[in-house]
């Protein structure tokens, strides 16, 4: 799935890890996201502009923050799958209809002033994983 990107892998999620990671999200999945998953359950690399940086979260660390609403107190509507590891996050904003994709930084809850477009849906967010 990235071939030939700068992009540490691990091994990918079963199937048992996507099913949990599919009843807890708020949201159906984007497929290409359960391919990534697929691909490498977790992992980083590089992304070309801010955050500058991507670690995608394991399937089933991202079903725990749904069910426990980690972060829906302070950014609702934010589906959240991995940071930069410094402090930004990435998700999916679920309000959004192409479910675009953002970045936030999780320590300042002003929503008008934290988050920032990052692609616009996760086909397009993939092409820029591993890239600088």
């Amino acid at each position: 799935m990235l071939e030939g990107r700068d992009w540490v892998a691990v091994a990918g999620a079963t199937p048992d890890e996507i099913a949990a990671l599919r009843a807890a999200a708020p949201i159906p999945l984007p497929e290409t996201y359960v391919a990534l998953l697929e691909f490498s359950n977790g992992g980083e690399g590089p992304l070309p502009g801010q955050p500058c940086y991507f670690c995608l979260y394991p399937a089933l660390e991202v079903s725990k923050f749904e069910r426990d609403g980690a972060f829906y107190e302070f950014f609702p509507g934010l589906f959240v799958f991995g940071s930069n590891g410094g402090g930004e996050a990435v998700a999916i904003d679920t309000a959004d209809a192409d479910r675009r994709i953002v970045y936030f930084d999780t320590t300042n809850i002003d929503l008008d002033e934290s988050v920032q477009p990052l692609a616009e849906n996760f086909d397009a967010f993939v092409g820029l994983i591993g890239l600088e």
